[in-house]
This record gives C-alpha cells, sequence and structure tokens, in this order.
C-alpha cells in the first residue's frame, strides 16, 4: 500500500478513463468552435463574493459546498465551484462588452464542491462551460440546446432533454408566493432541507430528489402558468425553435435548476441510463448588471466531463503503434528511422532494452505494439527498415527513402 494517499474526493485520472475524458472534451470544444465560441482561461480561485452574489447566499453550494479560505491578508477566497460567475467577472472586468454587439465564451477546467463522493461525482471535477452575452432573441436559446443534442448525438449517448421556463423577476414573485401556500399546506410531506427551504428558496423544493417530497409537490402550481406576457411569448418562441431544428425535448415544470441567478429558459440533459443530470444551464438576464456590469442578458451551459465519459462506450481507433527496436550498432540509423516515422504523423515506440528477438517481441506484445520495425545491421547498411506486423505475423522490408510514400 502506497504511503501517501489522495485526498478523498480528489482522484487521479489516466489509462482508459483519461482517453474517454479527452474524447469528450476533444468533441465538446470542437463544436463549440464551429458555433464561434472563443476560449477563455479562468481563475480557479475567486474572491468569495463573486460567489455569494452571483449564486446566491442561500443555495446548497454557498452554504454547504464550497471550498472558502482567508489569504494572509484575511481575505476571504473560495475554489470556484461553477463557471458562470467567474465568466461574468471577466466579462466585466476586462470590459468585453465594448468589444463586440455580443460575446461567446467558454472554458474548460476543474470545478470543486465539498460534496459526498459518488460515482462520477467528485470533490474535483471538470466542465466545459459555454456563455452567450448581450441577447436576449430565444434563437440563441434554440442553438444552445442544439447544442447539447448534437453533443450527445456525436458521443452516442442515450439522454432527455428537458426544458422550463422560470420567468423574471416582473412574474416570479406572484409565482412564489402561489407555491409558498400550496407548500404550507403538504409541509408534513417535506424533509428536513425542505423545510429550510420553503421559507428561503422555495423554488428549490420542487428540485428535491427525496421521494416524499417529489411526491409532495406533483400537484403543485407551475411556473408557467404564472409567466409575464414577455416570458411567455419568449417560451412559446422557443419551443417553436426546437421543433423547427427537430430538437426532441421534453417539458418538466419542477426543473428550476439550483443557482439563484436563473431567468426565463432553464435546460438539463438527463442519462436515459444513470438518471443523472450530465449537461444543464440556462438563461441569466439579470447577473451581469447585479456584479456591477451593464444591462446584459446571458446564458450558458455546462458539460460534465466525468459524468459524460462515464457513459462513453465506443472510442474512435487509435492510431497504430510502430515499436522501433535496433540490433548491433545501429541506434544512430533507429533515430533517424524513429524521427522518421514521427514525422509521418506515426505513434512511435523504441525499445530500451538490450535482448534478444524473442524478447523484443515480448516487449513489443506487453506495449501493445501494432508494428514493430526492426533495425538490424543489414538494415543499416542497406538502408531498409522491416516491418513485422503483429497481428498477422507478415513481415516486408520497405526502403527508408520511400518510407514516406508507404501506406503503412
Amino acid at each position: 500500500m502506497a504511503e501517501f494517499q489522495s485526498v478523498r474526493g480528489f482522484h487521479d485520472i489516466f489509462g482508459q478513463e483519461l482517453k474517454k475524458f479527452r474524447y469528450v472534451s476533444d468533441t465538446v470544444r470542437s463544436l463549440l468552435k464551429l458555433y464561434n465560441f472563443e476560449e477563455i482561461i479562468l481563475p480557479v480561485v475567486e474572491y468569495l463574493e463573486v460567489f455569494q452574489r452571483s449564486i446566491g447566499e442561500v443555495t446548497d453550494i454557498v452554504q454547504k459546498e464550497m471550498f472558502v479560505f482567508q489569504d494572509r491578508k484575511g481575505r476571504w477566497l473560495a475554489l470556484r465551484p461553477e463557471g458562470t460567475a467567474g465568466a461574468v467577472r471577466a466579462y466585466i472586468q476586462n470590459r468585453l462588452y465594448a468589444l463586440k454587439p455580443y460575446v461567446k465564451l467558454f472554458y474548460e477546467g476543474p470545478m470543486f464542491r465539498y460534496e459526498r463522493p459518488q460515482a462520477g461525482r467528485y470533490r474535483q471535477f471538470h466542465q466545459i462551460g459555454a456563455e452567450v452575452f448581450g441577447t436576449l432573441d430565444p434563437q440563441v436559446d434554440a442553438q444552445m440546446i442544439e447544442m447539447v443534442h448534437t453533443i450527445l448525438t456525436k458521443l452516442g449517448i442515450s439522454a432527455t432533454i428537458e426544458i422550463n421556463s422560470i420567468g423574471c423577476r416582473v412574474c416570479r414573485p406572484s409565482y412564489k408566493k402561489a407555491l409558498s401556500h400550496y407548500l404550507e399546506d403538504v409541509v408534513g410531506h417535506l424533509c428536513d432541507v425542505c423545510l429550510d427551504r420553503k421559507d428561503k428558496n422555495p423554488l428549490r423544493v420542487l428540485d428535491c430528489k427525496v421521494e416524499t417530497c417529489k411526491e409532495a409537490v406533483k400537484q403543485a402550481p407551475k411556473m408557467v402558468d404564472y409567466l409575464c406576457q414577455e416570458c411567455a411569448t419568449h417560451y412559446e418562441t422557443l419551443r417553436s425553435y426546437l421543433d423547427m431544428l427537430s430538437i426532441p425535448y421534453r417539458e418538466n415544470h419542477h426543473l428550476v435548476r439550483g443557482l439563484d441567478y436563473y431567468t426565463k429558459t432553464v435546460f438539463e440533459a438527463v442519462s436515459d441510463e444513470l438518471g443523472i443530470t450530465i449537461i444543464a444551464g440556462g438563461r441569466y438576464d439579470y447577473l451581469v448588471e447585479e456584479m456591477g456590469g451593464p444591462p446584459t442578458p446571458a446564458i450558458g451551459f455546462a458539460v460534465g466531463i466525468e459524468r459524460i465519459s462515464m457513459l462513453v462506450k465506443d472510442l474512435p481507433q487509435e492510431e497504430p503503434l510502430y515499436m522501433v527496436i535496433p540490433f548491433g550498432d545501429t541506434l544512430d540509423y533507429a533515430f533517424e528511422v524513429i524521427k522518421k516515422l514521427r514525422d509521418m504523423g506515426k505513434r512511435v515506440e523504441t525499445s530500451y532494452k538490450k535482448a534478444n528477438l524473442k524478447k523484443q517481441l515480448e516487449l513489443a506484445n506487453k506495449l501493445k505494439a501494432d508494428y514493430v520495425v526492426l533495425i538490424g545491421e543489414d538494415e543499416k547498411r542497406q538502408n531498409t527498415i522491416t516491418i513485422k506486423n503483429m497481428h498477422t505475423g507478415m513481415q516486408e522490408s520497405i526502403s527508408f527513402r520511400e518510407l514516406a510514400h508507404e501506406r503503412l
């Protein structure tokens, strides 16, 4: 047993898990670039107030789940639990609103929440987030949901996209009042957490996963019945756009998301296999202004890389591995061959052992080489290489000069 262990909730990513992680990351990043999103690298640490002000002080994240500490000057800092707050802070601080009519940003990196570790959920986890600042057009909402659908399709993941509208500061107060009245009538069926939520943040009761709470809110009033004209039109238009795009979705009137900054559109992709949320987002039209910037409507989503990686079944076939094995005084020539193969874009390993051919081939098998490139005195003298296919056992001799033209 190793003397040192990783901290609980923090884990190493390697091997097949890492291959799936990178496949998910590369797939999402390539799609974001097709939609003309520009990357921004955000700090892992922000002032605590950034999250208290944006996420909301009565949310679970701020109350229970953040890694918070003081620096040497006594200022309170936090490891970021999500990416939107930092992106908004960067948008305001760097005056990105002055550069373009609307700004499309994406970021990738670790997030930190002090949650109970479980499958696909760690205290350090990774997200790719996308944010659009500067437009209220529901076409953008539809395109963001279209991107979610495309990500799932490209990765071969079966999931259900759920949508809802949670209104705005005009219509939400009347809904919260109606919901609070309803919750008072079912208070005996609520868990301890929801008993606290019903007074401080009643919408969160709708999102509770405890069975008694889920049953208790089945007949709760729906936000869509309380939407003002602007929000109702926005939501109706969004649904019409999704139909135009042939994006399958399900309305979930209990979908509220766990952060206070959301307005109007909220959406999630829920795994059909595991029943967990793997991509989620929504509109936040007041947050930029509330954090000190100009009035700026905005929308975003985040992809949980570890969670989606769990669901990836098939990875693209890897490039074949070539293992170069020199014998005798041929290392100088072997170096030339290795460089040539890598210049051709081939994945190359070499043997660092002095051993006979049988042992070298055993080593190649352990390293899962697809081809072995044998270089002996004859090959060096004749300026050739001998290539052995480790799957079929066939081998052939190729001129070094013609190597680049061979279909390896």
